[in-house]
């Protein structure tokens, strides 16, 4: 396990205690987004409540943001450095592979600006686009 994990919870404000350190760790070596159940899967054997407590604070201390990506199962990711506790900047576009069923973070594809009528005020802001990712295409 890396030594640069309790910095990482530390600069977000949260105490790094041995549970949070393994989901922090098998996090970082995911290379898309992951559900609550891999996650325990991965950590087997594990609490699943602790698993999803540190969970819920990576999330509301601005370390993950939860993707709905339209399979009813909630998969988390890395937040970029700028977010804050409460407050999500990576508004950027998530892709779902409907061969291989990954969810990946597309960062450098920002969510375009929506006008909204007078009246409407937004509260999240999400665009998932599904199709057949780089892997999946190149093995056809």
């Amino acid at each position: 396990m890396s030594e640069e994990l309790p910095v990482i919870l530390e600069r977000k404000n949260i105490k790094p205690t041995a549970m949070r350190l393994l989901v922090l760790d098998f996090l970082m070596n995911q290379p898309s987004a992951i559900s609550l159940t891999d996650l325990e899967k991965g950590l087997e054997p594990c609490d699943r409540i602790t698993v999803y407590r540190a969970l819920k604070k990576f999330e509301e201390s601005g370390l993950v943001h939860h993707i709905d990506d339209g399979t009813s199962i909630t998969k988390y990711a890395f937040c970029a450095e700028e977010c804050n506790p409460g407050h999500h900047h990576d508004l950027h576009v998530h892709f779902f592979c409907n061969t291989c069923k990954q969810t990946s973070c597309l960062p450098k594809t920002q969510i375009p600006q929506v006008s909204l009528p007078e009246g409407f005020h937004e509260e999240e802001v999400s665009l998932v686009v599904k199709g057949t990712c780089n892997l999946c295409y190149t093995l056809q």
